[in-house]
């Protein structure tokens, strides 16, 4: 039997040969599951040179495909438990990966599992190449966990990757919430023709390297955080003083004071506050 590891299987196939593979095994890409797969090898370089392994580190892959991904990140040296929802996939991968030595293979939604439950407690990795329509509930499962991956590198829609790293001036909830736990930055750029089928957008490499401490701990301190964000952006468009009255229930001289105590003019807009001022916010404004 071939090495699946061997050198001339870890160059992703052309869109032709994808083709007329995925024919040969009976597969479509399913678009409810965004499956777009990649056949850039350039592309699978920065993830891989993105995520900084080294041999023996631990990595989740969520959406492995066709292994692709996969084998790049077994031939790096990494134990890769790899979660795939569609049963179709699955069933080729364990084919195509059997007998692999720090290969595992979950057949299960990826959102339905703890992060505490893979590899027992050890740090680890997220590398992937995920389905976009789930970027956002990803993240919040695993970064919101109690142990985080130390380093996660996604390859995800353009739009999102730079919505994840905005500075202030561009922030939303969701960069608010990934950059509490993390330092986030866009790698690459990846062109809608790296994949097969074309999606409809460009998309690119993300990394989150997991800070030492987070700004805001997890518990309490963090539900009161995230209930203040959210509060500020339900009111995007106004200034903060305004939103966080009408939307914290409070009354605005509590709002004044909370600011002045952060620095914070009550007229900017909240997507200009760094995750810094609005953790300052949410210790003085938080509903109990």
């Amino acid at each position: 039997m071939t090495d699946p590891l061997a050198p001339e299987r870890l160059v992703p196939p052309t869109p032709g040969q994808l083709r007329r593979l995925m024919g040969a095994e009976r597969l479509r890409p399913r678009k409810s599951l965004s499956q777009n797969f990649l056949t850039d090898a350039a592309v699978l370089d920065a993830i891989v040179a993105a995520a900084e392994l080294a041999r023996g580190d631990r990595v989740v892959e969520v959406g492995p495909g066709l292994g692709v991904l996969t084998r790049r990140l077994l031939a790096a040296g990494a134990s890769v438990i790899a979660v795939e929802f569609d049963a179709r996939l699955a069933e080729y991968l364990r084919r195509e990966l059997y007998g692999v030595d720090r290969f595992e293979l979950i057949e299960a939604d990826a959102l339905s599992l703890h992060p505490r439950e893979l590899f027992a407690g050890e740090p680890f990795k997220l590398v992937a190449n995920i389905p976009y329509h789930i970027t956002s509930p990803l993240l919040h499962e695993f970064l919101g966990a109690d142990r985080p991956p130390e380093l996660t590198v996604l390859l995800v829609q353009a739009e999102v990757a730079e919505r994840v790293a905005a500075p202030p001036g561009r922030m939303s909830y969701l960069s608010v919430f990934v950059q509490n736990i993390t330092d986030a930055d866009v790698v690459a750029r990846v062109p809608a023709a790296a994949f097969e089928p074309v999606p409809e957008v460009d998309s690119a490499v993300l990394r989150l390297r997991r800070r030492p401490e987070p700004v805001v701990t997890a518990g309490v301190e963090r539900e009161a955080f995230h209930r203040v964000v959210q509060a500020g952006f339900r009111q995007r468009r106004k200034q903060v003083h305004n939103g966080l009255a009408r939307e914290l229930s409070v009354d605005r001289a509590t709002v004044d004071a909370a600011l002045a105590a952060c620095a914070v003019d009550g007229e900017r807009r909240p997507q200009t506050l760094t995750v810094a001022e609005w953790a300052c916010l949410a210790a003085r404004l938080a509903p109990g």
